[in-house]
């Protein structure tokens, strides 16, 4: 990684020219921010969010002004995947305590209430969108958390150190190279 690029830009591409985030707010309402200076609780709208989005936006805080969903980064994703569309916001995680080596970060795509994204395909399209390459995406519904990718036997496999088998050995070396430094095992 080029030491000037960020890393949700190394994982997830830069911003794409052409997609706007239009009258979506989600990243608003949605996501933790707990940075020096803005913090805002997950669930909670942001004390600046008005009926005509930002209040603040001239000046809003660094955090807002540089950070982008998915949506904006992975030109895979359709057009509908926006989240206020969708009913899906997709980001970067940061898991300052790790259960695992997938969840330090990883790609976090989380199913906002009342949407339909599982029964329309929607959720389909995006995950497929996501799980593409050596970085572990999660799926939320509210009420649980779930590994998407890699597969549950290629998981289980790098978390355990057992030996794969001969169609997995080359996958199952990727991700333990990649993540296994950042395992409590390691």
């Amino acid at each position: 990684m080029h030491m000037d690029t960020d890393l949700e830009t190394a994982l997830l591409g830069p911003v794409i020219p052409d997609r706007s985030c239009g009258d979506c707010t989600m990243c608003c309402t949605i996501l933790t921010v707990d940075t020096p200076d803005f913090k805002k609780a997950a669930g909670a709208p942001c004390a600046h969010l008005g009926e005509q989005g930002c209040s603040i936006h001239a000046v809003r805080p660094h955090i807002c002004r540089t950070w982008f969903c998915a949506w904006r980064r992975v030109q895979a994703m359709p057009d509908e995947a926006r989240p206020d569309r969708s009913g899906i916001l997709a980001s970067i995680d940061f898991v300052r305590e790790p259960r695992n080596c997938f969840e330090g970060v990883s790609i976090m795509v989380r199913m906002l209430p009342g949407s339909a994204a599982i029964e329309n395909g929607m959720a389909g399209a995006i995950l497929d969108s996501l799980c593409d390459q050596l970085v572990p995406v999660w799926f939320s519904d509210g009420s649980r958390k779930m590994l998407m990718h890699p597969d549950n036997e290629v998981a289980a496999l790098v978390l355990s150190g057992d030996a794969a088998p001969a169609h997995l050995r080359a996958e199952v070396a990727a991700w333990r190279a990649r993540y296994m430094s950042f395992s409590s095992k390691a």
